[in-house]
């Protein structure tokens, strides 16, 4: 299993990066969840200029809040990711939490070539692992595996559909991949996302399924896109294969959300463009069996413009007062081998999954039974009551 080290879980050019996220602190008379900004390598506690990320996100001078407001000083980011592994167990005065708060978790589906074509094949293979090969050869055969060039309702695009429902090929999938309308679903629910280092979680039925590595965009409650972060829409291809109506069951379980580890604020050295221009590396260590797989996607070859998904989720027709973190997609479906020849992906117990790029650093994760890993029971009523206890709801967003 190859080792983590903080340097790669952070940017590259971290002395240049405006990251800000929250970590549960210990160390004082009233614990709980605290925004943080990170400045030439170290944490400082600004939850007293802002009691939520929400609020920081909301602001007009939100890059001079996270550079410059009063904070607490934590100590070095760096051995914050280094301890974040045994943090649970031994009761650090600090660990990172997911950074958003009391946003909504929404999440686009279908939106590479590539991930579209696994969706119909789960959908075909009516979630059955064992008759995917057969039905990938089939689809690829009858549609090809290129269609990254065909633009999403356009005069194209409707042409191909035609041909495919004469074929007897169309799918729901295919509606959203290449149709005008993005799939936007509700991941899950705010507060319920975990953060660096925490065990991610899959329903005990499922026996196919994988990581979905995806960037994820932090959305303000006026609609403006103001950084972005790594996450892992973590998916049960086995249940979403037999009904895409079971789509809540498959995608929105304890542990099933991970963003993090910080969102990096757009500025002039980072922009939307460089999230255009990003690669996204997978690496999944199996604990058991020794089994490693790696994988880049370019968001290059996205079918929808990130902007464009943002306008499909939030406008006139639908408002975030306390803003959005928004999935872009996948266009990982792992298809390795791993139990069996021709038996493709599934996660074992103990997989660590880490999902990076250069600028946003990485997101690394332990793969656990939802039904096995803590609770979730921290919620946006016990937020404000922590923060009340605090005294720190007198902050308000300008």
């Amino acid at each position: 299993m190859q080792t983590i080290s903080a340097s790669t879980c952070l940017p590259d050019d971290l002395d240049q990066a405006l990251l800000v996220g929250r970590v549960w602190r210990r160390d004082g008379e009233h614990e709980g969840p605290c925004v943080v900004a990170v400045r030439g390598g170290d944490v400082f506690d600004i939850t007293k200029a802002v009691p939520t990320t929400a609020d920081l996100f909301d602001r007009a001078d939100a890059l001079d809040v996270a550079r410059h407001a009063p904070g607490v000083a934590l100590g070095p980011v760096a051995a914050l990711i280094e301890a974040e592994a045994g943090a649970r167990a031994n009761g650090a005065a600090a660990r990172l939490l997911a950074p958003c708060d009391v946003q909504a978790i929404k999440a686009c589906g279908v939106t590479f070539a590539v991930s579209l074509l696994e969706r119909v094949i789960e959908e075909q293979a009516g979630g059955d692992p064992s008759k995917a090969l057969e039905v990938r050869a089939t689809i690829t055969a009858l549609i090809g595996t290129d269609l990254s060039k065909i633009e999403p309702g356009s005069d194209a695009a409707m042409r191909l559909k035609a041909e495919l429902e004469r074929r007897g090929a169309w799918s729901q999938y295919m509606e959203v991949g290449i149709g005008p309308d993005a799939e936007v679903f509700s991941k899950s629910q705010p507060m319920s996302s975990v953060g660096f280092g925490a065990d991610i979680g899959l329903l005990p039925a499922s026996v196919w399924n994988n990581p979905e590595p995806e960037i994820v965009l932090a959305v303000n409650g006026a609609g403006r896109i103001v950084g972005a972060t790594l996450g892992n829409d973590v998916n049960l291809r086995d249940i979403e294969g037999r009904s895409a109506l079971l789509l809540g069951k498959c995608k929105d379980n304890n542990g099933s959300c991970a963003i993090g580890p910080f969102v990096r604020l757009f500025d002039e050295r980072f922009t939307l463009d460089t999230i255009r221009e990003a690669s996204l590396s997978l690496r999944v260590d199996g604990a058991d069996d020794g089994f490693e797989l790696d994988g880049v996607s370019h968001m290059s070859e996205i079918s929808r413009d990130p902007a464009d998904l943002v306008a499909q989720t939030c406008g006139k027709h639908h408002q975030y007062p306390d803003g959005f973190m928004l999935f872009l997609g996948t266009m990982f479906s792992p298809i390795k081998d791993r139990d069996a020849p021709g038996g493709g992906f599934t996660h074992h117990l103990g997989d660590v999954v880490t999902i990076s790029t250069p600028t946003l650093g990485a997101l690394v994760n332990t793969v656990r039974l939802c039904t096995e890993i803590e609770p979730w029971t921290f919620g946006v009523r016990a937020l404000y009551r922590s923060l009340a206890e605090r005294g720190l709801l007198a902050a308000r967003s300008r």
